[in-house]
């Protein structure tokens, strides 16, 4: 019998109510995280951390879920590196002392949290992070037990953007944006093809196991595999569609319906010949190309929506969902990781894009010149050549 999750929640609200509005034009509404967390289990504790007395909706928001509410004060630097501290200290505290408590989650996209999941797992802990898939560490929602994205727990009905972001225009020449930004559009579903490494990699792992593979075991393997896996990011409302999406493609077998289906993959014989598969770190080439080509506008920070711009105008076949990301805000996500750009959300403008570590190579220790590469022997006769005539 699977083991029954009680879960208790701990919510940097600082992190995540920024991280929404900036990506997602909307406010952080916690009821929905927490009814996404009953449906894995009992929620037995919860708590969010934030300076709440400049916090009165979202305090007012807190009461109404009975979230108990822990002050976070801003150090006189303006930093919050004491209140995750003071997250990260009061989780490891209730994982000792509280032996019934076998499920975390925590609600934040930030990397810092990272030890904190990986000693959580360590002491044989469910970890959960809820995050955006635009401004969550992908390092952090690698290393969960689920990453449950908060775009797939809100409907996508636009929402008017923040407060301040419908300004005036500052002027046509602005790198940083103008007016009003547009509110979030449906993300594109995902092409399935993408899905079945994963679900063949589950499936397999079940029968080592000599497992019968039914939907919940199919789903928690996968998870296993991949915590960032959501069937939403392929168009589908429930697990169950998931699957006869899959079926429908000719991509698996299913006998039997409701929770007791039994699933199969099909052989290479009879199942669709496979698509060629783009790596996401492929992406970055032409993305690298357009900051560099805007170089002193990224510099000066731009508006995520302006980079994008020049994306579609500059790579106009250059297509997110072929290297499996839903919004342009993911792929910056990803780039953030591997120091192609740095990203910091604005309430105001969203996020802003600035040119990451690479574009900044370190320089070299004094007194070591560069070592400069042997010229080929065809472009030095060239140079011999030119010259020659010129007479030099």
């Amino acid at each position: 019998m699977e083991e029954k999750l009680n879960i208790a929640i701990f919510v940097d609200y600082d992190n995540i109510e920024i991280g929404v509005k900036s990506t997602l034009r909307r406010e952080f509404d916690v009821a929905v995280t927490l009814d996404a967390l009953r449906e894995r289990g009992d929620i037995v504790a919860k708590f969010a951390y934030a300076n709440w007395g400049r916090q009165e909706r979202a305090a007012r928001q807190m009461s109404e879920n009975a979230v108990q509410m822990v002050q976070r004060h801003p150090s006189s630097r303006g930093d919050k590196n004491g209140g995750d501290i003071n997250l990260a200290l009061d989780a490891l505290e209730m994982a000792f002392t509280h032996d019934h408590i076998n499920a975390f989650a925590i609600v934040s996209g930030d990397s810092d949290f990272t030890p904190l999941v990986n000693k959580l797992k360590e002491y044989g802990k469910t970890v959960f992070v809820v995050g955006g898939k635009a401004f969550t560490s992908t390092i952090l929602q690698r290393n969960c037990h689920e990453f449950i994205s908060y775009e797939s727990l809100i409907d996508e009905t636009p929402k008017p953007a923040p407060k301040g972001a419908q300004a005036e225009g500052k002027g046509s020449g602005d790198a940083k944006g103008q007016g009003q930004r547009p509110a979030r559009h449906r993300a594109a579903a995902l092409d399935l093809n993408r899905a079945v490494p994963l679900v063949e990699r589950a499936l397999n792992a079940l029968e080592r196991r000599s497992v019968q593979p039914q939907l919940g075991l199919l789903k928690s393997t996968m998870l296993q595999l991949d915590p960032r896996f959501s069937e939403k990011a392929y168009g589908a409302g429930s697990f169950s569609e998931f699957v006869e999406k899959l079926r429908d493609a000719g991509y698996l077998k299913v006998s039997g319906t409701g929770g007791q289906a039994t699933i199969e993959s099909k052989t290479p014989a009879e199942a669709p010949p496979p698509k060629a598969m783009v790596k996401p770190d492929e992406a970055l080439a032409p993305l690298r190309d357009v900051l560099e080509n805007h170089r002193l506008e990224v510099e000066e920070g731009c508006v995520a929506e302006d980079l994008e711009t020049w994306m579609a105008e500059e790579k106009p076949v250059f297509d997110l969902q072929k290297y499996g990301f839903t919004e342009f805000a993911e792929l910056l996500n990803f780039a953030q990781d591997k120091s192609v750009v740095r990203v910091e959300p604005d309430e105001e403008e969203g996020l802003l894009v600035y040119l990451g570590a690479e574009f900044y190579p370190p320089a070299l220790p004094e007194g070591h010149e560069p070592v400069r590469e042997k010229e080929p022997d065809h472009v030095r006769n060239i140079r011999r050549r030119r010259r020659r005539k010129a007479g030099l």
